[in-house]
């Protein structure tokens, strides 16, 4: 790839013109483009999740995938799970690791049946 990745693309110029130009995306493209905002939504100017950032991601936007976190306990293990390097935040890659796992283990939902 010859273009370099802005750290926080949704403060660059690059971004506002795809932001722009979503209607000439694919839909995967276009889901891309949803996952990074959505995790921006969350974790703000900081650029990581905090544990209650975290429950409410995935209460409240992954809820047809993940059941809905009430336990502490429960969110204590996902996100020691999740916390790669141990600083107590996850960072865009971390939370991409989540993004990977559920779409993998919802994979076979979505495959067609064969005849």
């Amino acid at each position: 790839m010859s273009r370099q990745l802005h750290k926080e693309p949704y403060c660059t110029e690059d971004f506002l013109q795809m932001e722009a130009s979503m209607n000439n995306m694919s839909k995967l493209e276009r889901g891309i483009v949803t996952i990074i905002k959505v995790f921006h939504k969350y974790s703000g100017q900081k650029s990581s999740l905090k544990k209650h950032d975290l429950r409410a991601l995935i209460n409240n936007e992954m809820s047809n995938f993940i059941m809905k976190i009430k336990e502490k306990d429960t969110l204590d293990k996902l996100f020691a799970d999740l916390d790669q390097n141990g600083d107590l935040e996850i960072d865009f890659k971390e939370f991409i690791g989540l993004v990977a796992m559920v779409t993998s283990a919802c994979n076979e939902l979505f495959v067609p049946k064969q005849p």
